[in-house]
């Protein structure tokens, strides 16, 4: 099983959710999921993700250091299982980009989770709360699609 997780630029909320899920599996011992980040805009490409993000994941234990920013690709229709998009902006841009003959099933970072409705707010025109913040959801969204999706598609 392949999950994506989109924000805009795929420097705060997207692999601040891809660091997450990536060391949730492993605490669950789960290791036939794969993980990925990217970013539905091309403006930092190669770059790792914000100082900001990376101080409050660090303070939780989570390292995001070898993450790059990237931008999605059509392939990524068809690589993987599930993308979730941080919020509707993102979703929408998605749906535009999606071939109609993918596989990929596009969703909301929070479909799972009992703040359904809800997106991840982008952190990066505010303080230090806001990365926490996302942190906090994006450890909930893990947890919520880990018993939703990986539980019952165990191999």
């Amino acid at each position: 099983m392949k999950l994506l997780f989109v924000c805009l630029g795929n420097i705060c909320r997207s692999p601040t959710a891809h660091g997450v899920m990536v060391k949730q599996l492993a605490d669950a011992r789960i290791d036939f999921v794969e993980v990925d980040s990217a970013g539905t805009a091309a403006y930092h490409i190669g770059n790792p993700p914000d100082s900001r993000t990376q101080a409050a994941a660090e303070r939780r234990g989570y390292d995001l250091s070898g993450l790059r920013a990237r931008q999605v690709t059509p392939e990524d229709f068809y690589e993987f299982d599930y993308i979730f998009a941080m919020d509707e902006s993102n979703l929408n841009d998605l749906q535009q980009l999606q071939p109609e003959e993918s596989k990929a099933r596009l969703l909301l970072a929070l479909a799972f989770s009992a703040e359904r409705g809800s997106t991840v707010p982008d952190p990066y025109y505010g303080g230090e709360k806001g990365f926490d913040d996302v942190l906090d959801l994006c450890e909930t969204l893990s947890q919520d699609i880990i018993k939703s999706i990986v539980r019952v598609e165990t191999p």
